[in-house]
């Protein structure tokens, strides 16, 4: 009898960021990555057609998904704070995808969607998110740029930008600016969700 998986708590992840295997940042980007990928690329026989933006042969599609299992497995994922590699077992990583939620709400009132996961040649559209996406803005254009993309009905969600500045001043991390432009960013993007007609509009 196959034992059940176990749920990966966020108090296991902070416990191998403080335990897992020391590397240099460096060497995992640019040693470990590429080496495990073309690794892979060879094992699996991982050919790309580069007019083929998706995928749609299945027997691809199986061999990206395990080649994307074992690298994940191998190279784990990387924590800049501690200097570590987080590492997840396989049973972990498949557990974890077979737990996921099948959907979830994005937004509120009319402006909700409902977000299901899409196969590759499924009928129904995808959720479009828009926006700046974490792209420096002006103080002075920042409420506009973020106006002119709610306003836009293809869009069901939005990914708001960053401030530059905030009362004209840099807010850098771990400053009291910081905390000051980050909640400005969060009232400005809902009030040009409001001024486009879009409250609740995911964000």
């Amino acid at each position: 009898m196959k034992a059940i998986g176990k749920n990966v708590t966020v108090f296991d992840v902070y416990d191998r960021a403080k335990s897992g295997p020391k590397m240099e940042e460096k060497d995992w980007d640019f040693k470990l990555i590429p080496q495990t990928a073309r690794k892979l690329k060879d094992k699996y026989g991982i050919k790309m057609d580069k007019k083929t933006i998706i995928p749609e042969d299945k027997e691809l599609i199986d061999k990206l998904f395990n080649a994307g299992l074992e690298m994940l497995v191998e190279c784990g994922v990387y924590c800049m704070d501690t200097g570590r590699v987080i590492k997840y077992t396989k049973d972990e990583v498949l557990h974890a995808i077979k737990a996921a939620p099948d959907h979830f709400t994005y937004g509120e009132g009319k402006e909700a969607i409902n977000v299901v996961p899409r196969s590759y040649n499924s009928p129904k559209a995808p959720v479009i998110q828009g926006g700046p996406t974490g792209s420096p803005c002006s103080e002075e254009l920042f409420l506009a740029i973020h106006q002119s993309y709610a306003q836009e009905r293809i869009i069901d969600a939005m990914v708001d930008g960053v401030l530059q500045t905030v009362m004209g001043k840099d807010p850098s991390p771990g400053s009291p600016w910081e905390i000051l432009a980050v909640r400005s960013e969060a009232i400005q993007v809902r009030e040009a969700q409001l001024r486009a007609g879009r409250k609740g509009m995911g964000t």
